[in-house]
């Protein structure tokens, strides 16, 4: 993170007064104090748009005494952005069109009808302005059973996952395990959807479920804490767009 930060074990305590953003090298470092943040291998953090930087601010800003580094998601996918995807862009965007090999969306329930329904009505829009906006044809299955997708589909993925800069793909990676759907993380990358409607047919499922059997806290917990990285992620990308 920023120099001097190297506590191990127990939350690190912050070491700072004032967060603020300036310009430099042809982009925007967050200042602490008078440090620029810094990426756990050294390195300054530079954020290609003044709002990625105002969200990075944010979150370091917004910390109390200790510093409560699971919740600095941005903070998280810029050292990402800026550290490890341009070593590791092939093997990145390999993992995204992975996800599509077993996209969440196109995996639809046989039964209850009135779920089949939900589930049409809701994730069929989405599938079919891939395939009319990308080429993206993605095979539809009932049930669980594995449906292999065409490797021409799988290709094209992983071909716009590349043609993205570090940092979006950046969070095309962090996106497509969160939602279980390459195809979603796409959909809020691309302004199709934001992160908290693509976050919202991810668990198309689950709110059934919950209907049906009411809520269980432990996974409200988890549900509200995926909720609110859908909402950052979408204003990664529109950062990113400046």
């Amino acid at each position: 993170m920023a120099r001097g930060f190297k506590e191990p074990g127990d939350k690190p305590r912050r070491f700072y007064a004032s967060v603020s953003v300036a310009q430099m090298n042809g982009g925007f470092t967050v200042l602490l104090d008078a440090r620029s943040l810094r990426g756990p291998k050294g390195g300054v953090t530079i954020l290609p748009t003044r709002a990625l930087a105002d969200q990075v601010a944010a979150e370091w800003a917004g910390q109390g005494e200790a510093l409560e580094l699971a919740t600095m998601h941005a903070t998280r996918l810029a050292n990402t952005a800026i550290e490890t995807i341009p070593q590791a862009r092939e093997a990145t965007a390999q993992s995204i069109a992975d996800y599509a090999g077993s996209d969440l969306l196109c995996y639809f329930a046989p039964a209850p009808a009135e779920l089949l329904a939900r589930q049409e009505q809701a994730w069929g829009p989405v599938l079919d302005r891939a395939e009319a906006e990308t080429g993206l044809r993605l095979v539809r299955a009932a049930g669980i059973v594995h449906q292999a997708q065409p490797p021409e589909t799988l290709a094209q993925v992983k071909a716009l996952a590349l043609e993205l800069d570090d940092f979006a793909l950046t969070g095309l990676a962090f996106g497509a395990p969160l939602f279980g759907s390459a195809v979603l993380a796409l959909a809020v990358q691309r302004g199709w959807l934001s992160g908290e409607q693509a976050f919202t047919l991810s668990r198309l499922d689950e709110a059934w479920q919950e209907e049906k059997w009411g809520i269980d806290d432990e996974a409200a917990e988890r549900t509200e804490r995926l909720a609110v990285e859908a909402v950052m992620l979408d204003r990664w990308f529109r950062g990113l767009a400046g």
